[in-house]
């Protein structure tokens, strides 16, 4: 017989939920001000000249029983994020903070009700979905020399078998502000993030400013699934 996960006393009180969220967010704005690093916010309608790695992933993608709504919503919600992202630089130095570059995802700025990963559900939230942007650039710096210094897991898998082309695992979660994606510029080079939309995609490329003459392969091996 099996036996259900013990709730955290934040999910079984949400005033508690708030306040924790709250005070975490409190303690990442002391953080940006104190830590001393460079957070990169210039921008470059300009390519650079070097194409280091492209990708797409699908807009819509039913899970279960969802209200598609969500997902519709949700393209709202990624434009308006891409629209804080798109074609900035990071200069060698520097870091990409998401969190700090997007800004708090708000009804006031027209970010709709999308869909949420929370302690193991899916649920509507205020700039729900944005975490595909997450997702999708985390896989082009995987390909880079840049350096990945904060990075956390979904809570689940939410879309396990439609249409898998990424190693289970390679996603980058966000929640605004202290569960954040960030890496740092490392090297002599500059990168630049380039994201825009198809018809049925969200796609996004990085670029460096001089061609590297070396390639990165990511692959996944052993891979199982444990009942």
């Amino acid at each position: 017989m099996s036996q259900k996960p013990r709730k955290l006393l934040s999910q079984r009180h949400p005033i508690l939920y708030q306040f924790s969220v709250g005070l975490r967010r409190l303690q990442r704005r002391f953080v940006w001000m104190t830590d001393a690093k460079t957070y990169s916010h210039h921008f470059q309608k300009e390519p650079l000249p070097f194409r280091i790695k492209k990708h797409q992933s699908v807009l819509l993608r039913k899970l279960g029983n969802s209200d598609m709504w969500l997902q519709q919503n949700k393209t709202t919600n990624l434009k308006l994020a891409v629209s804080r992202i798109n074609t900035l630089l990071i200069r060698p130095g520097e870091t990409f903070s998401f969190c700090k570059t997007v800004g708090k995802p708000t009804a006031k700025k027209g970010y709709l009700q999308g869909m949420e990963l929370s302690f193991g559900v899916a649920r509507p939230g205020i700039g729900g979905g944005i975490c595909q942007i997450s997702n999708l650039i985390h896989w082009l710096v995987l390909h880079s020399p840049l350096t990945i210094t904060e990075r956390y897991h979904h809570s689940f898998d939410p879309f396990p078998d439609d249409g898998r082309v990424l190693p289970f695992g390679s996603g980058a979660t966000v929640f605004y502000n202290y569960r954040d994606y960030q890496f740092t510029n490392n090297t002599p080079y500059t990168f630049q993030i380039n994201l825009w939309f198809s018809e049925k995609c969200l796609e996004g490329e990085l670029r460096i400013n001089e061609q590297l003459d070396f390639a990165y392969h990511v692959f996944e091996k052993n891979h199982q699934f444990i009942k």
